[in-house]
């Protein structure tokens, strides 16, 4: 089995906002294999399914970012899986807009929602896959850049980085997780940077 978790912040509030690329990523890859809706389990929204005849799970936290542990490890102690059975999908400023970055472990590299995981579980041991939603323009501060809506200039960018992550999840399912890696880790940033 293989658990597939989109970091983000619940409610409407924070639609359309960067920090919930990991959710709008889970939404489209459920969407697309038709897994069954989302109900609330583990503190969060979650399904289970079919994708390419394996045997998978998705899980959207509805703890907040900096509690999304509390999600994760519940669903870890009931769920038959190990932590290398676990990917967590989330945005990433310091990994330009338009690029992904996945590693099979590390630490949390100062992201919140990561963390906590990491804290709640005990271990840096599973896979990860960042969406770029590189850094604020200038005189933007940082929080206003992850939790304020999308600019309309990056909208179209960020929208194609999704569905490539949406891609790469899809690789780690059928080839592997190194395989992804290879694939998508070298790819150059979809767009043009902005100036």
């Amino acid at each position: 089995m293989r658990l597939f978790v989109g970091l983000g912040n619940p409610g409407a509030r924070y639609d359309e906002t960067p920090h919930n690329a990991g959710f709008v990523a889970i939404d489209r890859f459920a969407k697309k294999y038709r897994l069954p809706a989302l109900v609330p389990k583990y503190s969060g929204e979650f399904a289970r399914g079919k994708v390419l005849g394996e045997d998978v799970a998705v899980l959207k936290p509805q703890t907040f970012m900096n509690l999304s542990g509390e999600s994760v490890g519940a669903a870890l102690r009931y769920l038959p899986l190990e932590t290398t059975d676990v990917l967590v999908v989330f945005d990433e400023m310091d990994i330009p807009s338009g690029k992904l970055r996945l590693r099979k472990f590390g630490g949390h590299g100062g992201h919140n929602g990561l963390r906590s995981i990491i804290e709640a579980i005990g271990s840096t041991d599973f896979p990860r896959l960042r969406i770029g939603i590189g850094r604020p323009r200038e005189g933007r501060e940082p929080t206003g850049h992850l939790l304020g809506k999308v600019h309309p200039d990056e909208r179209a960018r960020l929208s194609a980085t999704i569905d490539l992550a949406v891609e790469a999840i899809e690789v780690s399912l059928r080839e592997g997780f190194e395989a992804a890696m290879n694939r998508f880790n070298g790819l150059e940033p979809l767009g043009a940077e902005e100036e």
